[in-house]
C-alpha cells in the first residue's frame, strides 16, 4: 500500500471530498489545524474513509508548528508496515492524474521526489533563505502574517544581523549545510524512516529549526540532501504550482484558466484547488480522465 499524508486548515467538506477519491487507491492520513472548526458530523464522514484523522497542533503560517505536524503524520503513517510510499499534500492539493494511475507509477521506482537548493543560494522577499535558519525566529507564539508579525519580522532581521547572529555556527554548521526546498513531498519508506530517525536522534536539528522562519521546508531537504539518499532525489515533483496571485492567494487559487497548461505538462498533484473557485477545473480534470 502507499499513504497519502493531508495537511489541512479549512475547507472541511472539500478535505473529505480530497480524501474519499484517495481513499480508493491509497490509505490516507489527516492532520486538521486545531483552530479548524469541524462538525460531528464532518468528522464522522472523515474518519470513515481515512486510516488516521487527527488535530492535534495548532499550526501557525511560517512555524515550526507545521514541522510538528508533518513529523506526527509521518510517524502515525510509518506504523503501518504494508505503507512503502508517502505522498506529502496539503488540504488545498488535488489530483490532477488519476489516484490509480499515481499509485501504480510509484510501485514500480524508489525514488524520492523532492526539489530542492542550498538555501545560500535563494532569496525569498529579498531575504537571503540562510536568514532563516541562522536567525531565531518565534512565530509559534508571534502571527507572522498581521501587521505586527511583518514589522515584527523586519526588526528581527535587522537586529540580529546587526549583532551578527550565526545560530548554524553555534551547532557547528556550516551554511551550506542547509537545504530548502517546496515542503510537499512523496518519499519511499526507507528514506522516511531514515530522516525521522536522523532528525529525532540529532536534537542540534531539532534546536535550530524549532527556532526558524519555514523549517517545513528544510528539515527534510537538508536531512536527505546530506545523506546517502541524495542520488536517489528526482527534482521534478510533477505538481503544477502557479506561484503568481490569483482570487487573493499566492500560490494563486487555480481555475478553468489552467487547465489547458495542465494538459500540457505531466504532473501529479495540483495545488492550490478552492470550491467554488476551482469547481469548473475540477469537473475538466474528471472528464479528461
Amino acid at each position: 500500500m502507499q499513504a497519502v499524508l493531508i495537511l489541512a486548515h479549512k475547507n472541511i467538506d472539500q478535505v473529505i471530498e480530497l480524501s474519499k477519491r484517495l481513499s480508493t487507491s491509497f490509505n490516507v492520513y489527516v492532520h486538521l489545524d486545531r483552530k479548524a472548526t469541524i462538525t460531528a458530523s464532518q468528522e464522522k464522514e472523515i474518519r470513515e474513509v481515512t486510516a488516521s484523522f487527527i488535530s492535534k497542533y495548532d499550526v501557525k503560517w511560517g512555524s515550526y508548528s507545521i514541522v510538528k505536524a508533518t513529523i506526527n503524520l509521518m510517524k502515525i503513517a510509518l506504523r503501518d508496515k504494508e505503507n512503502t510510499y508517502f505522498h506529502l499534500i496539503s488540504g488545498q492539493d488535488w489530483p490532477i492524474t488519476p489516484p490509480e494511475e499515481i499509485y501504480d507509477f510509484f510501485e514500480k521506482t524508489d525514488k524520492i521526489f523532492m526539489n530542492y537548493w542550498l538555501a545560500t543560494s535563494m532569496k525569498k522577499t529579498g531575504e537571503p533563505e540562510i536568514w532563516w535558519a541562522k536567525y531565531y525566529f518565534n512565530y509559534d507564539t508571534i502571527n507572522r502574517r498581521t501587521t505586527f508579525g511583518k514589522i515584527y519580522h523586519r526588526l528581527l532581521l535587522l537586529i540580529q544581523t546587526l549583532l551578527r547572529i550565526n545560530k548554524l555556527k553555534k551547532y557547528n554548521f556550516s551554511d551550506d549545510y542547509i537545504y530548502a526546498g517546496q515542503e510537499w513531498v512523496d518519499v519511499p519508506r526507507d528514506a522516511l524512516e531514515y530522516a525521522i530517525e536522523y532528525y529525532e536522534k540529532h536534537k542540534e536539528l531539532e534546536r535550530i529549526f524549532s527556532t526558524s522562519f519555514c523549517s517545513d521546508e528544510m528539515w527534510l531537504q537538508t536531512v536527505l540532501c546530506n545523506s546517502k539518499f541524495r542520488s536517489r532525489i528526482d527534482k521534478n515533483i510533477h505538481r503544477y504550482i502557479e506561484m503568481i496571485a490569483k482570487h487573493g492567494s499566492r500560490p494563486a487559487i487555480l481555475d478553468e484558466l489552467d487547465y489547458p497548461k495542465i494538459q500540457k505538462g505531466y504532473y501529479w498533484w495540483g495545488r492550490k484547488f478552492e470550491r467554488p473557485i476551482s469547481d469548473k477545473l475540477i469537473m475538466l480534470l474528471d472528464h479528461s480522465k
